[in-house]
């Protein structure tokens, strides 16, 4: 197995203390208890766990913070947090209380010397950059251009999001978190234009994010030029093991970790 081989990230939307699902980042549903989704996923071969903190107030960070600490204790997997992260000390306190890497999107926007910051003070390797993306002229394939939306999905930036990747690389930092604004939740499979365009521009390992629910869409999503392929939905739901999708893969001739 080389350290080119694929990881499978199983995404926990975390709301109130509960993982949450929905679509294009709205319309939320209840989708389970966030410990034992991820005992689940790690008896699975889950390679990694991304836990997003969706909850605006403080509260709702002090709450994702001990759903953190909870994780942890049940599960050795690596965890990238994201959600909230404004400063160097909102991500000591993730790393202190139980996450390997943290993962920045809106702050970093607004400041982007944070990534450098971040990087100098945590490592390269602890430092990952959210890009949400959505297509501009109204969303139609083929046109090649995608902004940057912040805050959520709710704010678009006028930003190129490809430019946007490139430029958080730059800055230091050691992976690209990419998703699909417009395919979240659709199951209609990962925007394979933009995670090709990112993928071409930017050095660093991108995960794929956004619209995943078959095991094609995670084999185009490889082949386009994703390291890491992260999905929630259909995890969640039950309606594909990630055992099951790494024997798929690796029938595909893809590289998987085991």
């Amino acid at each position: 197995m080389s350290g080119l081989a694929l990881r499978v990230i199983p995404c926990l939307d975390i709301d109130g203390g509960r993982v949450v699902k929905g679509r294009s980042f709205a319309e939320l549903r209840d989708a389970g208890d966030p410990v034992e989704l991820a005992s689940r996923y790690e008896a699975e071969g889950a390679d990694e766990l991304a836990i997003l903190d969706i909850s605006a107030t403080v509260e709702g960070r002090k709450t994702a913070l001990g759903v953190l600490r909870s994780i942890r204790e049940a599960i050795g997997l690596p965890i990238v947090v994201g959600g909230g992260i404004s400063s160097l000390a909102d991500a000591e306190r993730l790393l202190g209380a139980g996450a390997d890497r943290v993962s920045v999107n809106s702050a970093a926007f607004r400041d982007p010397g944070l990534i450098g910051e971040l990087a100098a003070r945590f490592g390269v390797q602890c430092v990952v950059v959210a890009v949400d993306a959505r297509r501009a002229g109204g969303g139609q394939p083929g046109l090649g251009s995608w902004e940057l939306v912040v805050e959520a999905g709710r704010r678009g930036t006028g930003r190129d999001a490809v430019g946007w990747a490139r430029e958080a690389a730059d800055r230091g930092a050691g992976e690209i978190l990419l998703t699909s604004i417009d395919r979240d939740g659709s199951g209609s499979g990962y925007d394979l234009e933009l995670l090709a365009a990112v993928a071409a521009a930017c050095p660093l390992p991108v995960v794929a994010s956004g619209g995943a629910s078959e095991p094609g869409h995670f084999a185009e999503g490889a082949r386009a030029g994703a390291r890491a392929l992260l999905a929630a939905g259909a995890f969640h739901r039950g309606e594909l093991s990630i055992g099951e999708l790494k024997a798929y893969l690796s029938r595909e001739g893809l590289e998987v970790r085991t």
